[in-house]
């Protein structure tokens, strides 16, 4: 008889630590959720923030150009860094920020041979390609390549980490830019 009033209780107990876990999880989402999608955010925020390239490699200006992707985790994964170059360089230097996934962009996806992403290309003033990141880069190593954009003379410098997004050749489907995951 004992066993058979103890059951109501546990189902109660169940119900309501149930229900508080549910309420810590729902409660923990909307307080982190800006943290959880800063990053997503971010890579939207980009694109609308984006210099148009062609005035970007006309206005005498240094030029930042990242290509990206909104689904690719290495690119969220480096955005609050981009941002915060973004940030402390805007003034000096155009950022120009193309989405793979834009057709739009597609003569500066073959221009500059696009074959991973996060790819940043740094330019001086006068246009000229100065460096190259593919992949997930340090920011102090981006940073410090910024800086040498003032210098008059700078040797064309590439750099690839082994962690980004390639793309995958398919033998039915021509692969591109857009079309790797």
């Amino acid at each position: 008889m004992q066993s058979e009033s103890r059951e109501p209780i546990l189902k109660t107990n169940l119900k309501t630590i149930l229900i508080l876990i549910i309420s810590i999880v729902i409660i923990s989402f909307l307080l982190f959720r800006n943290l959880i999608f800063k990053s997503t955010y971010l890579l939207k925020s980009f694109g609308e923030l984006s210099v148009d390239p062609e005035i970007a490699f006309t206005n005498n200006k240094p030029t930042f150009l990242e290509f990206y992707a909104e689904w690719c985790e290495v690119c969220k994964e480096i955005a609050p860094q981009v941002s915060a170059i973004k940030e402390e360089y805007e003034k000096d230097i155009n950022f120009v920020f193309l989405n793979v996934d834009n057709q739009k962009w597609g003569n500066y996806i073959k221009k500059f041979a696009v074959n991973g992403i996060p790819q940043v290309n740094l330019f001086d003033a006068k246009g000229n390609l100065i460096s190259t990141f593919i992949g997930k880069q340090d920011e102090i190593k981006i940073t410090e390549s910024i800086k040498n954009l003032q210098k008059e003379e700078q040797p064309y410098e590439e750099i690839i980490n082994p962690k980004f997004s390639t793309f995958q050749e398919n033998k039915k489907i021509k692969a591109s830019p857009r079309s790797h995951g």
